[in-house]
C-alpha cells in the first residue's frame, strides 16, 4: 500500500484498477497502443489524481522512469504481454480472421509498416522461418508459396483474403481442433510487432529496478514467451 506500481501494457486498465484499488499509492501506467489509453483513462477515473498514463512500447519504460526522475520501482511491476481482446474485437485491426479487415496487426497504429505491407516483398524463405518458428505451423513452406505466388499477381490486402489462401494450402485431413489459419495469424502479429525481440533484455532491467520487497508479474499466452521469462527469471 502506498508505492509505486509500473503496468507495462496497461490496456484497458484491469490490473492496474485492481492494484489502485487495493492501496497502490501511485500507478504509471504505459501502453503501445494509444488507442487503449483512454479507455484505460475511464477505468482509472476514479483515482485520477494517483495515476499517469504514457504512449511508450513497454521495452522503452527506463525512458518512462528516467523522464519521471525515477529510478526504483518499490511496490510491483506487471507486463501483460500478447493483444488483447479489445484490440482483437476492434474495428479495423486485422488481428481477427473471422473477419474481413484491413491486413494491418500493429499493436501501435502511430508507426510502423502494417501485414500488408511487409508480406508485400518478403522472400518466401524467410515467410516460411517466420510462420514456422512464430506459429509452429509444419505446412509453413507451403502457406508462404501460396503467399507469395499470390502476391506476384494481386497484394493480400485483407484478413479474408489471407485466411482463404492458408486454408487452401494446407492439406485437409478431416475434423481439426482449431482453425488451420490461427497459427500464420498468430506468427505474423509477433512478426509485425517484433513482439519477442528485446524480451530477454526487458524483463532483466525490470527486475534490475525493483527496490527490495517490490514484486514483478508477467502474463504470458504462448510457448515461445512463455520461454523466455521463464529463462530469465
Amino acid at each position: 500500500k502506498g508505492r509505486l506500481f509500473l503496468d507495462c501494457t496497461v490496456g484497458g486498465g484491469g490490473h492496474a484498477r485492481a492494484l489502485l484499488a487495493t492501496g497502490a499509492g501511485r500507478l504509471l501506467g504505459v501502453d503501445r497502443d494509444a488507442e487503449a489509453l483512454p479507455v484505460a483513462q475511464e477505468t482509472l477515473r476514479a483515482w485520477k489524481a494517483r495515476v499517469e498514463l504514457v504512449h511508450s512500447d513497454f521495452r522503452a519504460f527506463s525512458s518512462v522512469l528516467a523522464a519521471r526522475g525515477i529510478d526504483t520501482i518499490d511496490g510491483g511491476a506487471i507486463a501483460d504481454l500478447g493483444f488483447s481482446s479489445m484490440q482483437l474485437e476492434g474495428g479495423s485491426r486485422g488481428f481477427s480472421f473471422r473477419r474481413d479487415e484491413p491486413l494491418d496487426m500493429r499493436m501501435d497504429r502511430s508507426g510502423g509498416l502494417t501485414a500488408a505491407e511487409m508480406l508485400r516483398d518478403v522472400p518466401e524463405k524467410e515467410l516460411a522461418d517466420v510462420i514456422y518458428n512464430y506459429g509452429g505451423d509444419r505446412h509453413a513452406r507451403r502457406i508462404a508459396r501460396a503467399v507469395v505466388s499470390s502476391q506476384s499477381r494481386k497484394p493480400i490486402t485483407s484478413t479474408s483474403e489471407l485466411a482463404t489462401l492458408v486454408r487452401r494450402a494446407i492439406p485437409r485431413h478431416g475434423w481439426q481442433k482449431i482453425d488451420p489459419v490461427t497459427r500464420t495469424f498468430q506468427a505474423l502479429r509477433i512478426w509485425v510487432n517484433r513482439e519477442l525481440e528485446g524480451l530477454e533484455a526487458f524483463l532483466a532491467e525490470l527486475c534490475r529496478r525493483l527496490h527490495a520487497g517490490a514484486r514483478v508479474a508477467i502474463l504470458t499466452f504462448h510457448s515461445l514467451e512463455d520461454r523466455i521469462v521463464k529463462c530469465t527469471f
